[in-house]
């Protein structure tokens, strides 16, 4: 009965969390009642006879939390100080054919570094700058989800669902950089083609509007945080590789560091108090970090409740590790891909050399395998086959109004077509070049 109990309450969460708009409820309330439910339902069924386990995937979750709280505020403190227009300023092409593939490329890039959705966000601040029609901006911005969305797939730090595959082990850094960027970068040449040629003319800019005098960030500083701060992302890999410690210690390292620069820089400056990384952190979007929280401890009971073993069965009837993939990034067009992840990730256990010895179809579950680097492509990029399907889709849509089915009709098609390209070539790549 308590089994039975758990699925239903855990379908009724993840309906009330993807009609979120319609239901005028924040996801991230449902996660958290969710999580706190089922973990209560489960602890009452008589089956959670140690608390230890709670505890175990409680600190195993919040090592992603702080990364991701760590990541956010970094990224929020060089938005506040300019900083991205180190990059934004040198954009001066109106050709829109031109302007889309600088616009994807750069995202694709961006992302890669920075994380899908803050990306995403920029690079919508950017596109109110350089595009003043609103159809257009539409095609732009359709595109921008794509490439944030491909481009967080290829690193151990541009997505959530890397993230979390990264830190507990299952890929490690130069893996997963050099065997999904062909299967990421084609998942976006594809539809960028294809949309490409139906654009034509010029892009009409909107009139400039001057900050006053008062507000504007002097350009060494904006450089300066700028650099701090991508550097700080980019050395998170190389602080886990020299100290072999966890990534969220990495990242917090390159906070404090970025903090005590703020506080130097700022501490004669009143009117500059508002940069200081003390006030910027109250404005991260900690929603979303809880939404994280409430939705990965809900997976997690499923899976101490042995849920998630019984979906593994069911999934190992496709009998292929590939097709096991494209099937999970089908269904993170629909369901957010986090809990997908974590969900596979609690389905099947990494593999060690003892175990694939013994069984060697384990091989593509081991460290860098095939399962989990596909994984990680297919999350990644299955969710921009719909606008709702990705973080990134979902905070566009919001700030820019996108019809749902205007997406559908001229975006949901070729992103369908780049993913399962990027899919086959991950399949090729995978029988005959890096993995057996």
């Amino acid at each position: 009965m308590y089994s039975t109990l758990m699925i239903i309450i855990f379908v009724l969460g993840y309906a009330m969390i993807a009609l979120e708009h319609q239901l005028k409820i924040n996801k991230t309330a449902t996660a958290l009642f969710l999580a706190v439910v089922l973990w209560s339902v489960f602890s009452l069924s008589g089956n959670l006879t140690d608390t230890a386990v709670l505890v175990q995937h409680l600190g195993e979750t919040s090592e992603i939390l702080f990364f991701l709280l760590g990541a956010m505020t970094i990224v929020e403190t060089v938005d506040r100080h300019n900083g991205f227009a180190l990059i934004t300023n040198r954009i001066t092409t109106t050709d829109k054919r031109r302007l889309l593939w600088v616009v994807s490329l750069l995202t694709f890039f961006m992302s890669s570094v920075l994380d899908n959705l803050t990306t995403a966000i920029v690079m919508y601040a950017l596109l109110r700058k350089l595009v003043a029609d609103r159809k257009d901006r539409w095609f732009f911005a359709g595109m921008v989800i794509l490439a944030a969305n491909a481009g967080g797939a290829w690193t151990p730090i541009g997505d959530v669902t890397t993230i979390m595959l990264w830190i507990k082990g299952n890929i490690t850094t130069a893996a997963i950089m050099m065997n999904t960027f062909l299967p990421s970068i084609v998942s976006l040449l594809v539809p960028l083609t294809v949309i490409s040629f139906r654009m034509k003319g010029s892009v009409e800019r909107p009139a400039p509007v001057e900050a006053p005098a008062e507000d504007q960030i002097p350009k060494l500083q904006s450089d300066i945080i700028f650099l701090l701060g991508v550097g700080s992302l980019l050395f998170t890999p190389v602080f886990k590789s020299i100290t072999h410690l966890p990534p969220y210690f990495g990242i917090l390292f390159g906070l404090s560091v970025l903090w005590i620069v703020t506080e130097i820089m700022h501490r004669k400056n009143s009117h500059y108090s508002q940069l200081n990384i003390a006030s910027i952190i109250q404005k991260v979007d900690t929603p979303s970090v809880l939404f994280f929280l409430g939705i990965l401890m809900a997976v997690t009971c499923l899976q101490s409740a042995g849920h998630l073993g019984l979906l593994a069965d069911e999934l190992n009837k496709l009998n292929d590790v590939y097709l096991i993939n494209t099937v999970i990034g089908l269904l993170s067009s629909v369901i957010d891909n986090v809990p997908l992840v974590a969900a596979a990730m609690g389905m099947y256990p990494v593999a060690d050399a003892a175990a694939v010895l013994a069984n060697p179809d384990l091989t593509h579950f081991m460290v860098d395998g095939a399962f989990w680097e596909m994984l990680a492509y297919c999350a990644g990029t299955g969710g921009s086959i719909l606008i709702i399907g990705s973080a990134a889709g979902v905070a566009i849509m919001g700030m820019e109004k996108i019809d749902f089915i205007w997406y559908m009709k001229k975006i949901s098609l070729w992103a369908l077509t780049g993913y399962l390209a990027g899919a086959g070539t991950f399949y090729l790549m995978s029988r005959f070049l890096f993995h057996t």
